[in-house]
């Protein structure tokens, strides 16, 4: 007898017995003897016998595990030796890898366990929908078996692209039942492969070598683990490589020609989508080999004539690239040592213009004329300015009138009505929304509390509206397309006025001074705007201007004798820049409204006591060549260094003018009169040659660049100034130089502690009302709130003052100086975004420039948000004393009357409207507000 390991219950295990002898005892159990009359008891299941064995299932164990005592008898008689056979401990399942197959089963599964290797004829099985599959496996050692999986259902199931999980999953491992059912699993199925026709007629024509592509779906179950299905795809009898992706399957085929069946075979699915016909290609004919051979003879031949052209071509080419990188490392040289001397030099120029420089000494613009030019940008002499003035005798009924209509615009229903009713008309314009909310803001200077309110409740109702119409939160506030958006840059306006003289200013007029010293530097063309130092690409000098810097020596024009007036000056700079850089020395802490004008002084250069010439930037000796005039510069006049110059008033005059010249006075004073060129083309189009008031003859004016596009300028010229993009390094130099101003900028505005001054109310006021709207409408992405602060404040107020300086100082900007400055407001916006601006070589220059050093601003802001919320709360109590404060200081800032003068002109427009919006609202019937109106209309249109 084999002495075998067997469990120790709920199973039996076929026993050989090699004897003749027809019975055994098994333990404590009697084997017996198998006959076709009498089965003996341990028999439980299918039995056999021979000539020299019997076959016996092993009952289950009664007395546990270890060994037994197996004996044997035939008929009456005993077999005397004794046999062992032990009982071992049931199987155990560990882990099934991968727990996955495909409806159609067959997939590999490798079971881990103990005592596997005892199991006579392991199967696996899963029942579905009352449906019971059973599949073979193999046992690899004593801790592991290679299952096939079972197919979803013993039968074919309709194609289903669902996930199925079986209802009953185990294994049957000879009469352990505690595996039929295996519970650690969470087994799935999904759905079958299936693969479209190689074509529609089912025969698909190939080339040698070409892949065969099979486009069908669930080709990649998307399980997790790593494990994938295993396909084999034979082109007739021979497989070939496969890959796999989702939908398609790419076959890379054996070396075949002729017609093939292609068979694909996954887990239990075997599927021909069809036939491929392979056609060999043609053999060449003797005269296509003789002619191939003679043309690649020829082709050889080229082949080396090329090869040695292309080696003297080589040689001089590598001549010109020694050439071209030592010209690149001289550039390079050049430009990091201009960059360290424009900083030093940068420093001690503005070190010499603030050094008499105090607070007091900036030219700040008083209040009012700072918030026209921020309420009513480009307006000088607005009507709420000045007293109302009405014609004829009705002056004190129409301010009667007006006087009623106040008290309708501080009553809040009114008010909030008359905003969205102007707000719902087709006719009410962008610029049309900007000034009632500017007048609005006028007219309530004197209660600012309410106009708070309103605003609060304004702001309220279009947060509410952008969420009720599906937009993305993000997009809140900013763009100015309502009434309330522009009133909020108004409201910020006021309260932030205090904060600008204080403390923000002063960075920001310094950074003005830095740009403005640094472009003056360079040669600045006088027509097209572009400069020698930039931060904008589009406002760059793309080639190389020949300058020196000279120091003219300028006579004080309020006193002769005095000391003259050292000023650094170009050679290349036109007259009109010239005078315009001595005003700025000479005045240099006059505001700049209080400054003589450029086009109303002449430049005098004094050689001796009595000779004076007149400079100016066209006259008879201008160089006209072509359709092309060029402006007069200092090197034009060869004005030395240390030259005596003078400013005096403008005056019609022949100086420079020859005796014998036939040219008339009336013709130079065509010119004077005409031709007035400021030195700051703020209007002027990049690069756009200015035509001159000469229109008869069509002469173009230029300074240092032609316009790039004109036919006169020679293929000889740009190859001598190199490619124009090298020059963009000129960018990083500026940048380097002004860095340390835009830092202390950023810093000041970003920060919540400064020096003597603390956080305004309002940003901290309105940073809460923005989190407690947060709050109401359940949005806690801290993006859409940070996003919401950086629309509200930095891209709504700050931007605009960085963008304009002079909104904020009675200073004069000319176009570099504002590209430059747009540079600087967009690093600022960049720097408050929270998406992430992925830069690559075609990004803007703009963009690229301030890459580096925008995460680190991007810091500075979200700890400026995070503090400002960790700040405590301002009272509603505190808050309204603040704002009364500031209404008491500005109340006569602007004239009540005519603001609302000017309001009542859409009261008038729009009436019908407005009457019948106040009519529906229920609040405004009560206090009859709709009969106010119709009796204010009636008494402005008596006088009127």
């Amino acid at each position: 007898m084999k002495e075998m390991e067997i469990w120790k219950g709920w199973t039996c295990r076929a026993l050989q017995l090699q004897t003749r002898s027809p019975s055994a005892t098994f333990g404590t159990s009697a084997l017996l003897p198998v006959s076709e009359a009498e089965l003996p008891d341990c028999i439980l299941s299918a039995h056999r016998r021979s000539m020299n064995e019997i076959v016996c299932l092993s009952a289950p164990s009664a007395h546990g595990l270890g060994p037994v005592h197996v004996s044997v008898s035939v008929d009456r008689a005993q077999l005397e030796q004794t046999l062992l056979f032990e009982y071992i401990d049931d199987p155990k399942v560990q882990h099934i890898e991968p727990e996955w197959s495909i409806a159609s089963g067959h997939t590999p599964l490798t079971i881990t366990g103990s005592n596997l290797d005892v199991i006579q004829e392991p199967r696996i099985r899963v029942k579905h929908n009352g449906r019971e599959s059973i599949n073979v496996c193999v046992v690899l050692n004593a801790t592991a078996l290679s299952c096939l999986a079972p197919a979803l259902a013993p039968e074919p199931r309709p194609t289903t692209d669902t996930v199925e999980r079986p209802d009953e999953f185990g294994f049957i491992f000879n009469n352990v039942q505690s595996l039929r059912v295996y519970n650690d699993t969470k087994f799935i199925y999904y759905p079958n492969p299936t693969f479209e026709p190689l074509s529609p007629s089912g025969m698909l024509e190939q080339k040698p070598g070409s892949p065969i592509i099979l486009k069908g779906k669930n080709l990649c179950p998307p399980a997790s683990g790593g494990a994938k299905l295993n396909y084999t795809v034979l082109v007739g009898e021979t497989p070939c490589a496969v890959t796999v992706s989702e939908t398609q399957l790419l076959c890379e085929p054996p070396t075949l020609s002729g017609q093939h069946k292609v068979t694909v075979r996954v887990g239990g699915i075997i599927f021909s989508p069809g036939l491929v016909s392979i056609s060999s290609d043609s053999l060449l004919t003797l005269p296509a080999i003789v002619s191939i051979a003679a043309g690649g003879s020829l082709l050889l031949i080229i082949v080396i004539i090329v090869l040695i052209a292309y080696k003297r071509k080589s040689r001089e080419n590598d001549l010109t690239l020694k050439r071209l990188q030592m010209q690149m490392d001289n550039l390079e040289s050049r430009v990091a040592l201009e960059c360290k001397e424009a900083f030093a030099e940068l420093q001690t120029d503005i070190n010499e213009l603030t050094s008499d420089l105090d607070r007091s000494g900036i030219p700040y613009l008083d209040y009012r004329t700072y918030a026209m030019r921020v309420l009513f940008p480009g307006i000088e002499d607005h009507p709420v300015l000045r007293e109302l003035e009405v014609q004829g005798n009705g002056q004190q009924s129409v301010e009667k009138a007006l006087k009623l209509f106040a008290q309708l615009i501080n009553n809040k229903v009114f008010l909030l009505t008359f905003i969205r009713t102007l707000e719902l008309q087709r006719s009410f314009s962008m610029r049309d929304r900007g000034n009632v909310a500017s007048l609005i803001m006028t007219g309530l200077q004197g209660r600012l509390e309410y106009a708070t309110d309103v605003l609060k409740q304004l702001l309220s109702d279009l947060i509410e509206k952008n969420l009720e119409n599906k937009n993305h939160p993000k997009l809140l506030l900013r763009r100015t397309e309502s009434v309330a958006e522009k009133m909020l840059t108004n409201w910020f306006a006021f309260l932030l006025h205090k904060f600008l003289k204080e403390c923000a200013g002063e960075p920001l007029f310094m950074l003005y001074c830095a740009i403005k010293q640094q472009m003056e530097k360079g040669p600045i063309d006088a027509i097209t705007g572009e400069a020698r130092y930039s931060l904008s690409e589009d406002k760059l000098i793309r080639q190389q201007i020949e300058y020196k810097t000279l120091i003219l020596n300028c006579v004080n024009p309020d006193n002769e004798n005095s000391p003259e007036i050292p000023v650094k000056v170009l050679n290349c700079d036109t007259i009109t820049q010239v005078k315009e850089k001595i005003l700025d020395a000479v005045y240099k802490n006059v505001p700049y409204s209080q400054r003589p004008r450029a086009v109303d002084m002449d430049l005098e250069w004094r050689q001796g006591r009595i000779a004076r010439v007149v400079l100016q930037d066209e006259d008879i000796t201008t160089k006209i060549e072509g359709d092309w005039k060029r402006l007069n510069t200092l090197l034009h006049y060869q004005v030395s260094d240390r030259s005596i110059v003078a400013l005096v008033p403008k005056q019609t005059s022949s100086y420079n003018i020859p005796a014998s010249a036939s040219i008339s006075r009336t013709s130079i004073s065509r010119y004077d009169s005409t031709f007035r060129y400021t030195g700051s083309p703020d209007s002027l189009r990049s690069r756009a040659p200015m035509i001159t008031p000469d229109l008869e003859s069509g002469v173009k004016v230029w300074h240092l660049v032609k316009n790039h596009d004109h036919g006169d300028q020679k293929e000889g010229d740009r190859g001598s100034k190199m490619v124009s993009e090298i020059y963009l390094t000129r960018l990083l130099a500026t940048k380097g130089t002004l860095q340390k101003f835009v830092d202390d900028l950023f810093e000041t505005l970003f920060s919540t502690v400064h020096r003597g001054s603390a956080l305004p109310l309002a940003i901290k006021y309105m940073f809460d009302f923005l989190d407690e709207q947060a709050d109401k409408h359940g949005i806690h992405d801290t993006d859409v709130r940070h996003t919401w602060k950086s629309n509200c404040l930095p891209l709504r107020f700050w931007v605009n003052v960085i963008k304009n300086p002079q909104f904020v100082f009675d200073i004069h900007k000319g176009s570099i100086t504002d590209a430059c400055l747009s540079v600087v407001a967009q690093t600022f916006m960049d720097s408050c975004s929270t998406s992430e601006h992925r830069l690559g070589k075609d990004s803007p220059s703009n963009k690229l420039l301030y890459a580096k050093d925008i995460p680190s601003y991007k810091s500075w802001v979200e700890r400026y948000y995070a503090d400002i919320t960790k700040l405590p709360a301002i009272s509603d109590q505190d808050m309204n004393a603040y704002l009364a404060e500031q209404s008491r200081l500005h109340s006569a800032e602007f004239n009540m009357l005519s603001a609302l003068n000017e309001i009542y002109s859409y009261v008038s427009k729009y009436s019908e409207e407005l009457i019948g919006a106040l009519e529906q609202d229920e609040q405004a019937r009560r206090q009859r507000l709709a009969y106010k109106v119709e009796q204010l209309i009636g008494a402005m249109s008596i006088e009127s």
